[in-house]
């Protein structure tokens, strides 16, 4: 009896670790595929948010240029509108783009119309 059972039990782990390494193989082919599609949702959504980077390094250009023109310096303007510095500097090298408020209070500030600094 004793050498009829260890076959048997020889032929039940085998087949246990033969499962066990199909299972694990299928989790990591899951898991290789669900990073592939989050690797290339993330792709695709970065692409589809970000600004033309023309459009906002003119933007920033033409807010610089006017800020120059008036002869106003980055910390009067960022207080006359209520944000820092660092906000106007960053319209300015086209990091980020004003909010259409501030975009307003710019225009009124250089006295220009909206569409002059969306312009150039």
């Amino acid at each position: 009896m004793m050498s009829g059972s260890a076959p048997d039990a020889r032929a039940v782990s085998m087949f246990g670790i033969a499962q066990v390494i199909g299972i694990a193989g299928a989790a990591l082919s899951v898991t290789l595929i669900v990073l592939l599609i989050r690797a290339l949702l993330k792709y695709l959504r970065f692409d589809g948010r970000r600004s033309p980077p023309e459009q906002s390094r003119n933007l920033g250009e033409t807010i610089k240029n006017r800020r120059a023109a008036a002869g106003y310096t980055q910390e009067y303007v960022a207080e006359t509108l209520g944000v820092s510095r660092q906000a106007v500097s960053k319209w300015e090298n086209g990091t980020s783009e004003p909010s259409t408020a501030n975009l307003m209070a710019l225009a009124k500030l250089y006295q220009v119309t909206v569409d002059e600094l969306l312009g150039g």
